[in-house]
């Protein structure tokens, strides 16, 4: 534990060292401010690239040996439906209470934001207007693993992956040992290298932070206030019922969780990704007593189905550009918004920004004006570290959850 408490009181160093460079950048230097943006942000590009070069083999080296060894294709379909379960209920309830948040905080009835240019959204027009079922199966089928690993199509990995498993589990002992053992290794060569890479986390995060500080400074926090406070009021409240729930299920275990995966919740909340955490999840969650044949299975859905801090914010931004708008929608109209978030959101993890192209597909379907995506797109930044830290915590506690549910939740590993 010693190893990840220096790591998590360096991240936290770096965090309150990014805030106070980013501002005097800000505040004494603001014609240098956009090319320092630039360059430190390069140190955030740096640990991500680093991060994002494994999770393909790892996802597809820990999938297919956790398949393979579960050997039980009754026990496959069983742990695959109890997670199933737990990701549709888990969006179904983010959707829900970002939905009913915006509608009592009416956070764009009282918030005048200066209507900005439609430019700085247009790329994500561009991205939701092909949004169709095709590209959607397309985006969940693989056409070439290598095309899949090159891209880090996760949910495509996970699909070859899947079926890869099921197909070594069925062919014997005889053939399957040798390549499982091989996997095996790979995965655990892999997850050696995370300990290296995430001493880099630190400076991903000074970056990723300095450079948005030193762009924006503080006054975005006063221009966009009550969205804010709105947003993460109702991320508290999905916090509360993820970590009740948790609760429920952990008992008291729960506190250990989040004791375990306290660096990890702090590199997403500061680099804005969910994916740059993955292969310290897998660790801490192992540690942490869950099954390696069920975090190496589980894991990998959840990143693609389970992302309630992104479901949360899809229902509230909608509704938000709605109400600046003066778009009066009825609870009918809410409800099939909610619906057709529930069902378009699905396997679109890993695209750029795949909230804000959902959003902006769901505004047009519901004849609320696109363009209002471009008055959310400064804040998105804040945002997008709330979302990612909340996915980083619903995936941690599906996987837990769905281990205790598989009576194969063990005592803690105690680390040096």
């Amino acid at each position: 534990m010693k190893g990840q408490n220096k790591l998590f009181i360096a991240i936290i160093i770096a965090l309150i060292l990014g805030v106070g460079i980013g501002g005097v950048v800000h505040v004494q230097y603001p014609e240098s401010a956009e090319p320092f943006s630039k360059n430190i942000k390069l140190l955030g590009t740096i640990f991500i690239r680093l991060v994002q070069m494994i999770i393909a083999p790892l996802v597809f080296t820990t999938l297919v040996v956790g398949i393979a060894k579960m050997s039980d294709i009754k026990m496959i379909g069983r742990v695959g439906t109890k997670a199933m379960l737990w990701f549709i209920s888990a969006s179904l309830m983010s959707l829900f209470i970002g939905l009913m948040l915006v509608n009592w905080l009416e956070p764009g009835h009282v918030t005048k934001l200066p209507i900005q240019d439609a430019a700085s959204a247009e790329e994500l027009l561009k991205s939701s207007k092909g949004f169709s079922l095709e590209d959607f199966v397309k985006h969940v089928i693989p056409k070439s693993l290598f095309e899949a690993f090159a891209t880090n199509e996760v949910l495509q990995i996970v699909v070859f992956s899947i079926m890869f498993g099921v197909a070594l589990a069925n062919l014997g002992e005889e053939y399957s040992k040798p390549v499982v053992k091989l996997f095996d290794i790979v995965a655990h060569a892999i997850l050696k290298m995370v300990g290296y890479i995430m001493w880099f986390a630190p400076f991903g995060v000074l970056g990723a932070i300095a450079a948005v500080v030193a762009t924006n400074g503080f006054e975005i926090f006063k221009v966009y206030a009550v969205y804010l406070r709105d947003f993460f009021f109702a991320l508290a409240v999905l916090w509360l019922v993820l970590l009740l729930a948790g609760y429920l299920i952990l008992g008291n275990r729960l506190f250990e969780l989040l004791r375990r995966i306290k660096a990890p919740l702090l590199i997403a909340f500061s680099t804005t990704s969910s994916e740059a955490v993955f292969p310290k999840l897998v660790e801490e969650l192992e540690a942490f007593g869950c099954n390696s044949r069920v975090v190496s299975f589980i894991l990998p859905l959840g990143y693609s189905f389970n992302l309630d801090g992104s479901m949360m914010y899809m229902t509230f931004a909608s509704i938000f550009i709605a109400q600046i708008y003066g778009i009066e929608m009825t609870l009918g109209q809410q409800i099939t918004m909610l619906l057709v978030l529930m069902l378009t959101s699905k396997g679109i993890a890993g695209v750029p920004r795949a909230s804000l192209v959902i959003i902006v597909a769901t505004c047009s379907m519901f004849g609320i004006p696109p363009e209002g995506i471009a008055l959310i797109l400064p804040i998105d930044h804040f945002c997008d570290m709330g979302r990612s830290m909340t996915n980083v915590l619903g995936n941690a506690l599906a996987t837990s959850a769905v281990s205790k549910w598989e009576g194969q939740l063990e005592d803690p590993v105690v680390k040096a």
